[in-house]
């Protein structure tokens, strides 16, 4: 199994440095994953959050694939219907030129509502737009485009959760970016419904962990950043809707609890032994290729990132490269 890094370039009020600098370390923090074999660095997309989230995740690649040599560098997710499919595949496609064939394109429907008053886009309809951009980008590729990426079949993953979402990967021929081992069954069975070999089975994604060479020292800097990060996820999960906005999460409730807890729920957390058993008992029996953790927290002090990144690749790596396959 792989193992990557995920950014979302989130910044906080208590953190100092600019908006710049943050961008410009996480360069240098790409630098160093990959001088220390990092298989990969993923990136995401949201718009609007106070915290700076990074809002052109294909824009942020360029930039790696012009700092980096051998890392691939994957999106996780871009939100396909607030893109116009020819852009999209463009941008794919000049990422993919400028990384010599390096990047793996996450697509997702996204979910908030102000995101999608502000591209003009329809909300309700997200699901069935994020297949057809999958399908559009294969045919602009192959069809009408130029210049086209490096890879002869640029990996396309489909940021679906639970069974439905899981079997429309399957039944699109893709990649499904989860690497929950409950999906594997439905996403199975949307290859084999969409006619689509078995080999073409590939799963990947991101657990909400974080490494501690000594867990209880670290644990209430850590706890700290975990509880703003998630309670901004679930703030603005529920802004444009009649929800009310969740309660606050209890880090030490979240640290107790196991992946089957859901999204937002739980928090691996400990040392690299630990988490990596977590990881292999929640992947077992399902085809996750990759995996990518954390490796910023809400603006967290840089040199905590940067030993974060260390644990990853030079811990947490070996460790996962050695499980069955």
């Amino acid at each position: 199994m792989n193992t990557g890094i995920y950014f979302d370039l989130r910044s906080s009020p208590e953190w100092a440095a600019t908006p710049s600098r943050l961008y410009g370390f996480t360069l240098e923090m790409c630098e160093l994953a990959e001088s220390l074999g990092c298989h990969s660095v993923w990136l995401s997309e949201h718009h609007l959050f106070d915290d700076g989230y990074l809002p052109q995740p294909l824009t942020m690649a360029a930039a790696i694939a012009a700092r980096t040599q051998h890392m691939r560098i994957g999106t996780a997710i871009v939100i396909a219907p607030l893109h116009h499919p020819v852009e999209l595949a463009e941008q794919a496609a000049i990422v993919d030129l400028l990384s010599d064939g390096r990047l793996d394109l996450g697509l997702g429907a996204g979910y908030r509502v102000p995101e999608y008053e502000l591209f003009g886009a329809e909300l309700a309809r997200r699901y069935t737009t994020t297949d057809s951009r999958a399908r559009e980008l294969r045919r602009l590729w192959s069809e009408v485009l130029t210049p086209t990426p490096v890879q002869e079949r640029l990996p396309i993953w489909m940021g679906y959760q639970g069974p439905q979402g899981a079997r429309r990967a399957g039944l699109l021929g893709e990649g499904l970016l989860s690497p929950d081992k409950a999906l594997w069954p439905a996403y199975r069975q949307g290859l084999l419904d969409g006619g689509h070999e078995g080999a073409q089975a590939r799963m990947a994604g991101n657990f909400q962990s974080w490494l501690s060479d000594d867990p209880e020292r670290d644990w209430p800097v850590v706890a700290g950043h975990v509880a703003r990060q998630l309670d901004s996820y679930r703030r603005y999960m529920v802004e444009g809707t009649d929800t009310p906005t969740p309660r606050p999460v209890d880090p030490d409730k979240l640290r107790a609890r196991g992946t089957d807890a859901g999204v937002l729920s739980y928090l691996l957390y400990g040392t690299p032994d630990q988490v990596a058993a977590d990881i292999a008992a929640a992947t077992e029996g399902a085809p996750v290729e990759t995996v990518f953790l954390w490796a910023s927290i809400a603006g967290m002090d840089e040199a905590m990132v940067a030993r974060q990144i260390e644990l990853i690749c030079t811990e947490l790596a070996p460790r996962l490269r050695a499980l069955p396959s």
